[in-house]
């Protein structure tokens, strides 16, 4: 669950970035509203691949302690 929240977060921030552009082209806000959002969106784009990365240590890990063995493809 953590992940689609996430993921919502991603898609929120990423639809802030194109508005806060459009603002910006239309003279509306600094460039510097511009970065902040770019900066927020990046932000969470990396929690993202964070949590999904986690996730999938935790899947080895569970594998691992089943009794089975885990090879990098």
């Amino acid at each position: 669950e953590e992940n689609g929240v996430q993921d919502d977060a991603v898609k929120a921030a990423r639809k802030s970035v194109d508005l806060t552009t459009q603002q910006y082209k239309a003279g509306t806000v600094s460039y510097l509203n511009v970065i902040t959002v770019q900066t927020i969106a990046l932000t969470d784009e990396i929690t993202a691949i964070q949590i999904r990365g986690r996730r999938m240590a935790a899947a080895v890990l569970l594998v691992q302690a089943l009794g089975g063995g885990w090879r990098a493809p």
